[in-house]
């Protein structure tokens, strides 16, 4: 039998075989921006988390996307080591997805317009589907969601995920495909470390980035969490400019009484307990 070929015959990779060695010899190749498996192997492990409590962990690439279902309690953190990503995220309840984020009833129930740390994200049934546990940025945004394909073509020229300056809208898009989920279940997102503020004459004003800084979130559902690390729509600068994500989870525990989160007020106590409610007729 004639050995199986590729129109490349004579390279490296030009029988089964050789292709099969070309590939094995680059199982040890990294890259700057990857997932890291196992989680433990990660190179930017944060401090005081054991390496062996990981779940996850990935560097986001610019203008890249990531996903994953994480449990209930696990802690999310989001590290920009450059003061440049702009990490934006839509968030679905895995058990139920057709609950998902609610960026009105996100600011409405805390009477809070601005991301921080305590600030539940809440879903359109009254209940948190993570809360924002730590915050060493406080420039975040809840008002403008993501790029668009047409805002991305007029700006930068082209939208698609494969191009040069993709929208957050095109890599959602991709990042929902991979659970079953389409453009109808996804919503306004939230986004971290660029920050927005309603200025006096009411306009949107674009505060930039504080620098490299972190937040880290806590799931209080099991989640769908959706990444896609782009500029913030309200970016001035003329150039698609984004720096590398960071991401690493871990077990943790859900917010519950006692937690200055859970009894900052009667709206978000109430919160809470519609979702430890929820949850525990489930379990």
């Amino acid at each position: 039998m004639t050995p199986m070929t590729s129109a490349g015959a004579g390279s490296g990779t030009g029988t089964v075989a050789a292709a099969r060695a070309d590939a094995r010899a680059r199982a040890g190749l990294t890259a700057a921006a990857m997932p890291h498996v196992p989680a433990s192997q990660s190179p930017h492990i944060p401090p005081g988390v054991p390496a062996e409590a990981l779940v996850w962990a990935e560097t986001v690439a610019p203008a890249g996307y990531t996903h994953r279902v994480v449990a209930r309690g696990t802690r999310i953190r989001l590290d920009d080591p450059t003061g440049d990503a702009c990490a934006h995220v839509f968030l679905l309840r895995a058990d139920a997805p057709w609950e998902r984020l609610n960026v009105a009833d996100t600011l409405k129930i805390p009477w809070q317009a601005y991301l921080g740390a305590g600030h539940p994200l809440l879903s359109g049934d009254g209940r948190v589907l993570a809360t924002v546990v730590a915050d060493t940025s406080a420039r975040h945004d809840a008002f403008c969601g993501t790029s668009t394909d047409a805002w991305n073509i007029a700006k930068y020229g082209e939208a698609r995920p494969e191009g040069s300056s993709p929208s957050g809208q095109a890599l959602f898009a991709l990042a929902a495909a991979k659970h079953g989920l389409t453009a109808r279940d996804l919503g306004p997102s939230v986004s971290f470390f660029q920050g927005v503020r309603v200025a006096a004459d009411g306009t949107l004003a674009w505060q930039g980035s504080a620098g490299p800084a972190a937040v880290e979130l806590v799931a209080e559902l099991p989640l769908i969490v959706l990444l896609a690390n782009v500029p913030h729509p309200l970016d001035p600068r003329a150039d698609y400019t984004v720096g590398p994500l960071r991401v690493h989870a871990w077990r943790d525990e859900p917010t519950g009484p006692g937690d200055p989160a859970f009894d900052a007020s009667p709206e978000r106590t109430r919160a809470y307990l519609n979702t430890a409610d929820d949850w525990e007729s489930r379990s």
